[in-house]
């Protein structure tokens, strides 16, 4: 049986897939391999994962708003994540997944939400369906 949470849509669209989940806040710019989707950053809980064709689920954004713009080479470049679900998106995280169009949600409750969990976006209605 799966489980649907709300929240608010961020940016439009549907997308379906592994969740890998951080509980710690996210920075794009330096932290992730363009080329390859691979989190770098030396310390978090990301770190070695590969971020590319996932549901990709953290708190909130942080650091330069260059990251807008790593999110939307992701994106060009094929590796970046499906989507993005946060507790809270900001300006940089916003920006970046209108830019990519990459369906994004917030005000959801991402503690319900495991790593390998599939999952469903769609940010149009504002829901994120554990599957």
């Amino acid at each position: 049986m799966s489980e649907i949470l709300k929240g608010r849509k961020v940016n439009d669209g549907v997308a379906e897939g592994e969740a890998l989940v951080s509980p710690e806040n996210v920075t794009f710019y330096g932290s992730v391999d363009l080329d390859t989707g691979e989190f770098l950053e030396e310390g978090h809980a990301l770190q070695g994962q590969n971020i590319k064709g996932k549901v990709l689920v953290f708190p909130k954004g942080k650091g330069s708003t260059v990251g807008s713009f790593v999110i939307y080479g992701m994106a060009k470049k094929g590796t970046g994540p499906i989507a993005i679900i946060n507790q809270e998106t900001e300006t940089i995280v916003a920006t970046g997944v209108i830019l990519a169009k990459i369906p994004s949600v917030d005000r959801v409750d991402i503690e319900k939400i495991k790593n390998g969990d599939r999952i469903r976006v769609d940010a149009d209605s504002g829901t994120v369906e554990i599957l």
